[in-house]
């Protein structure tokens, strides 16, 4: 079931949540829901809680337009939930988001398929508070949170990292990429453009979401068979992990290496959604103004996805 009728068709827009990126998705969903209304539709907006169920049954949306980021917005559970209501959904399914969301299961989906990665663990935080568990430089992530939450470098001569109380029982422990930070989009079956993330340094939840944390270069500046690659094999990440709608894949790249120093790092199947984020920035450039991507997301709108 797609979003093919009239103007009067309901939307809801699901934001908020419980996750660590609550803010960032109310920014992505209230920017969300002021396009829609400014393309006619009639839209509500749902602050997801514990009481979604409810709140989605009082709305009686034609379709879910899903701006929620990280944990239960991102990894299937709000998805399984749309689905058992039979409403249909904006961007990527039950599977392709549970997979995405784990990047030791991401990572593997990417190795199955020729793609390129750093080398990686998975570590008990336990243990990485005792030893290294490869030679520095590394970075330490969650492997299940987005927009950089929790992730830190450990570098050259530096102790094990000392882990806050409140640490994943499990993290990912990936070699260090110098270099830059690309990332694509990709809009149904086609990778729009490559972005150069200029920061000051490290690529974290400050240089994402502080104004003026970082400068993005659209299209990237590089050498075309980086340009391509990275195309080609953001569409290839896409596909492999059955993403539908929108998604976005992150890359390092090292320079100094040419092709062989590109790795992929991620794909967010609920990529940030202001008019300024990353993936609308894109869709702007390929002219694609963001009122129209967020309908397009909604004519895309599906069950069993």
């Amino acid at each position: 079931m797609g979003m093919t009728g009239s103007n009067s068709r309901k939307v809801a827009v699901l934001m908020g949540g419980r996750s660590a990126e609550r803010e960032v998705s109310l920014s992505s969903g209230r920017a969300c829901a002021a396009a829609l209304r400014n393309q006619g539709l009639d839209v509500t907006e749902i602050d997801a809680g514990p009481d979604l169920v409810q709140d989605l049954r009082a709305a009686g949306p034609d379709v879910a337009f899903n701006a929620l980021h990280g944990r239960w917005g991102e990894d299937g559970c709000v998805q399984g939930i749309l689905e058992w209501l039979s409403i249909p959904y904006t961007h990527s399914g039950v599977l392709a988001s549970a997979l995405a969301m784990d990047k030791e299961r991401t990572k593997a989906v990417y190795r199955a398929h020729g793609l390129p990665v750093a080398a990686s663990l998975v570590v008990e935080a336990r243990d990485l508070a005792l030893r290294h568990p490869m030679a520095p430089p590394y970075v330490v992530k969650p492997v299940n949170e987005g927009s950089s939450v929790g992730v830190r470098i450990v570098r050259d001569g530096a102790n094990a990292p000392a882990l806050s109380p409140d640490s994943p029982a499990r993290l990912m422990v990936e070699a260090y990429v110098p270099g830059r930070e690309l990332t694509v989009a990709v809009m149904g079956d086609r990778a729009l453009t490559v972005t150069d993330i200029v920061t000051g340094g490290w690529y974290d939840y400050d240089a994402k979401y502080v104004p003026g944390g970082s400068r993005h270069v659209v299209p990237a500046r590089i050498a075309a068979g980086v340009f391509d690659a990275c195309l080609a094999h953001a569409l290839a990440a896409h596909r492999a992990l059955g993403c539908r709608g929108l998604s976005r894949t992150d890359f390092r790249w090292d320079e100094s290496r040419g092709l062989a120093g590109l790795v992929l790092l991620e794909t967010n199947t609920q990529p940030g959604m202001t008019a300024t984020s990353l993936a609308p920035e894109q869709a702007a450039h390929c002219g694609i103004a963001f009122p129209d991507l967020c309908r397009w997301l909604v004519e895309d709108a599906s069950c069993g996805r």
